[in-house]
């Protein structure tokens, strides 16, 4: 009794013209998510000027301004950012709350790939919920390199990937979940000698960083000498601190204790973490993981790269 007295007092303090429209709390999550409103738009199939109208017509609505709208400030005020929390919560719920009550529930198997560094927290969140969702449903999923990922997917022994790849290798069908940039490193006190082979760091022999690096002469004029392999970017990382050598690493994999090399190398080539669906694969039930693991893809972005 005590809780519903609670709740219909609380409901009495809410002007009840003051209603939060579910596209439009999406309308903003994408805004923030995609860094704008010219590339929300492009996402959402709308363009600037219905997405701008709506975020207005909510900004009345609360009488609170949600977006900055000045060059070089940040996206979202501080009311915008509060209102995108509450949102993506709203938003959760509502999405779980209509795939429950669907009358046509999924059910089958996924075969699912992922490389090392994209098994975050965030990505074991979404499969999580996902299977909550989905009781029916069983992901089967294993931690391989992107080249050997690859293979699967062409041989059809997975369904789908969450990878990376160089960004020119793109296909038109992945999703981009995110884009990085590769970088020569070393120890801040390591010494390099440029009169023999330089010591190299690489995760393995299917490690498309080293199939880079070892395929051209004009990487670097000097050679590499693979001196270690593991197949774990920590590995990497403590390797390259500990002095052991050089090694290609995403910039989300730099730290303090690491010096980007600049001079004498050619700049690597940009990267992409996408998902990619198997050509043998095109069902429903594995376009919805794929649609799922995509819609949150920018945000395992903003924690991982930012």
């Amino acid at each position: 009794m005590t809780s519903s007295i609670f709740v219909m007092s609380a409901a009495k303090d809410i002007d009840l013209k003051q209603q939060l429209d579910i596209n439009v709390l999406r309308t903003l999550c994408a805004i923030e998510d995609f860094g704008g409103i010219t590339r929300a738009s492009e996402h959402l199939s709308l363009s600037q000027s219905a997405v701008s109208h709506k975020i207005k017509r909510l900004e009345s609505n609360i009488d609170c301004d949600l977006l900055t709208r000045r060059t070089g400030a940040p996206l979202l005020t501080k009311d915008g950012q509060r209102l995108v929390a509450y949102a993506r919560r709203i938003l959760s719920l509502h999405d779980e709350a209509l795939l429950s009550l669907s009358k046509q529930p999924l059910s089958g198997k996924i075969r699912l790939g992922m490389t090392e560094d994209t098994t975050s927290s965030d990505l074991s969140r979404i499969l999580g919920r996902f299977m909550r969702l989905h009781p029916n449903v069983s992901v089967r999923t294993h931690v391989r390199q992107s080249l050997t990922l690859e293979e699967e997917l062409e041989r059809g022994e997975i369904d789908l990937a969450v990878m990376q790849i160089f960004k020119h290798r793109r296909l038109p069908t992945d999703l981009i979940l995110y884009e990085d940039q590769l970088y020569w490193v070393k120890a801040q006190d390591l010494v390099l000698n440029f009169d023999r082979p330089l010591p190299f760091l690489a995760y393995d022999d299917k490690c498309f960083y080293k199939h880079w690096a070892m395929a051209s002469d004009q990487v670097c004029a000097f050679g590499l000498e693979t001196v270690l392999e593991c197949a774990s970017s920590a590995g990497i990382v403590s390797a390259v601190q500990a002095g052991l050598g050089i090694a290609l690493l995403t910039g989300q994999n730099l730290t303090d204790e690491m010096q980007v090399i600049e001079e004498q190398f050619i700049v690597p080539p940009e990267v992409s973490f996408i998902i990619r669906v198997g050509q043998k694969a095109r069902s429903k039930l594995v376009s919805a993981l794929a649609n799922e693991v995509a819609l949150e893809g920018t945000k395992i972005a903003k924690l991982r790269v930012a």
